[in-house]
C-alpha cells in the first residue's frame, strides 16, 4: 500500500515552495494543523453557473491547495490524519447538493489517507449566498500529527 505522499505524487499533485502571505495558510497548535480556507480557481455559483461535477472539481482543487499548505509546514503528507473538513459552496438559494460538491475534497482525502483509516473525517458542507472573490468553493481542514 502506498503512503499518502507517494499516492499524491502518483496522482500528479506537486508541492511547490510557498511564500508567506497576509495570513497563515496552515497554523500548528499542539499536534494539530488548522488550515485557512483555500478557494478554487473555478469561479461561479452552483445551481446557476456550474454543475455539481464542476463544483466537485472545484472542491478537489481546494483540497490540493490545502495539501500543498500542509506539506509546506509538515514536510510530507505521511504521518497525518485528516480530522475535519469544512466545505463552503457558493450556491443559489434553492441548490441543495452542497454535500455532493464537497465530496470532491472528501474523496481525495479518502484516496490519499484511506477511507476507513486516517482519511475517515468529520465534515460539514454548507451553502453560501456568496464567497469573497467569487470562487465556487472554499474548503478548510484540520489534520492531526499521528504519534
Amino acid at each position: 500500500m502506498s503512503s499518502p505522499e507517494q499516492t499524491a505524487k502518483e496522482l500528479g499533485i506537486v508541492f511547490p515552495e510557498l511564500k508567506p502571505g497576509y495570513l497563515n495558510l496552515c497554523a500548528k497548535a499542539g499536534n494539530l494543523y488548522f488550515t485557512s480556507g483555500h478557494v478554487s480557481d473555478i469561479k461561479g455559483k452552483l445551481g446557476r453557473d456550474l454543475t455539481v461535477e464542476q463544483g466537485y472539481a472545484a472542491a478537489r482543487e481546494c483540497l490540493v491547495k490545502i495539501l500543498q499548505s500542509v506539506h509546506h509546514v509538515h514536510g510530507t503528507l505521511d504521518g497525518l490524519r485528516c480530522v475535519k473538513l469544512l466545505g463552503c459552496v457558493n450556491s443559489t438559494l434553492d441548490f441543495t447538493d452542497q454535500h455532493l460538491v464537497v465530496n470532491g475534497a472528501s474523496d481525495l482525502v479518502h484516496q490519499l489517507f484511506g477511507k476507513e483509516t486516517d482519511g475517515y473525517h468529520a465534515r460539514s458542507a454548507l451553502g453560501f449566498a456568496s464567497l469573497p472573490t467569487g470562487p465556487a468553493v472554499e474548503v478548510e481542514a484540520i489534520f492531526e500529527i499521528k504519534s
